[in-house]
């Protein structure tokens, strides 16, 4: 009988020796993202500050230093063959643009008052409406809303502006004097986000009215997007990788609240500005070389382009700042540094394993592994065979 137990807990033993055999189901991990340089626009640093791509998503346009401006193609961002040089006819540096929904304009906003409007039809670069309202003010961002009908521009004094073609540029009330670092608008509502350096945050209503949220003062505002149209929701973004959501009161956007201020822990580096990114996310720009996707509608955010990873790939490159982001498809597009280099970015390709190859691993493991396994395991059970051993290890050594 206890031959018999011994024999059943063998068989046991050997049954869960099987089943750890067995290759197991693991979930799939995040594919890494893949760097390439496609081009280099110049040998000479171009002092690129910003860019974006139009309504359509064939075009980019990217601005910078010395009044610099350069039409892309979005798709393939490295082929110069489609590039229009562009001739603002000023020598101070861009600092943002931004397309109108109708896609036939862009408004740039520039260093001395660059308040100007790139036209698609002609590629001709002029100054907007009533542009001598802010000359010699250093604007520093500019928006539209969605309907196309109002944008507004932000400078470096704190003040913002509401702007269109039929009254020229007007200056809101209710600001202060902390310079504006970004303006985002929802992308139904007519209602927009203006972020501070050392203001906080404010919300811009229907009738331009002007309204600083409270709580959110003490921080450093880099940027804020409203990325997802479905959520009555922006999301602020603040130096020390600090995030905070803004809930969107549609009837009276003075009564927009925010929601606890969260921090990202396990990030080197930190924030530097914002871009849309694709199906409703967040592309966080950050310095060093790395970028974050942020999705709102489900409150979470990753790593997508890793610090450390642009270093070892290539670390001339990954000393410059980004100056603009975008992606045509989920993780795929490209980057432009200040310098002016070209990166485009896909998911890294899996590693494919010959499942013919494997097989022969595995059941060669198993041709080994279990005869052993099996006689180790008989042994165990077995005293006469423990006898047996002892006996012949005595008269070995004798």
């Amino acid at each position: 009988m206890l031959a018999g137990r011994g024999m059943r807990k063998a068989m046991l033993a050997l049954i869960m020796m099987v089943l750890m055999m067995a290759p197991s189901v693991q979930s799939q991990p995040e594919s890494l993202i893949e760097l390439k340089l496609e081009d280099t626009l110049s040998d000479n640093d171009l002092g690129i500050n910003t860019g974006a791509v139009s309504p359509d998503g064939l075009h980019v346009l990217i601005a910078g230093e010395d009044g610099y401006a350069r039409l892309l193609s979005a798709s393939n961002a490295g082929d110069r063959s489609g590039d229009v040089e562009l001739n603002s006819g000023r020598s101070q540096p861009f600092q943002d643009v931004a397309w109108h929904p109708g896609g036939k304009t862009a408004l740039m906003a520039g260093d001395f008052g660059m308040a100007m409007r790139y036209v698609a039809a002609d590629y001709s670069i002029g100054p907007v409406n009533g542009s001598g309202a802010v000359f010699g003010l250093d604007l520093t961002a500019v928006e539209w809303r969605p309907s196309g009908d109002y944008a507004y521009f932000g400078a470096v004094d704190g003040s913002v502006w509401k702007f269109s073609e039929g009254t020229g540029l007007i200056e809101l009330e209710g600001t202060y004097n902390s310079e504006v670092t970004d303006i985002t608008c929802h992308r139904q509502e007519q209602i927009c986000i203006v972020a501070t350096l050392s203001h906080g945050l404010a919300v811009i209503g229907q009738t331009h009215e002007v309204t600083f949220l409270a709580g959110t003062s003490t921080e450093t505002w880099i940027g804020a997007d409203c990325a997802d149209p479905t959520l009555n929701e922006c999301v602020g973004f603040a130096s020390g990788l600090k995030t905070q959501a803004i809930r969107l009161d549609l009837i009276d956007p003075s009564k927009s609240s925010t929601e606890n201020l969260m921090q990202f822990g396990t990030l080197s580096g930190d924030f530097t500005a914002v871009s849309r990114g694709h199906d409703g996310t967040t592309l966080i720009q950050m310095a060093p070389f790395a970028t974050v996707r942020q999705q709102p509608i489900i409150s979470e955010a990753y790593a997508q382009i890793v610090a450390e990873d642009a270093t070892e790939w290539d670390p001339v490159i990954a000393g410059r700042s980004i100056s603009v982001v975008w992606e045509n498809e989920h993780r795929e597009g490209f980057i432009i540094t200040s310098f002016g280099n070209i990166v485009s970015f896909v998911p890294e390709q899996p590693v494919e394993v010959d499942n013919s190859i494997m097989t022969v691993a595995v059941l060669s493991a198993v041709v080994v592994a279990v005869p052993g396994t099996i006689l180790g395991l008989i042994y165990m059970n077995s005293s006469t065979l423990q006898r047996w051993y002892a006996n012949w290890r005595g008269r070995s050594k004798s």
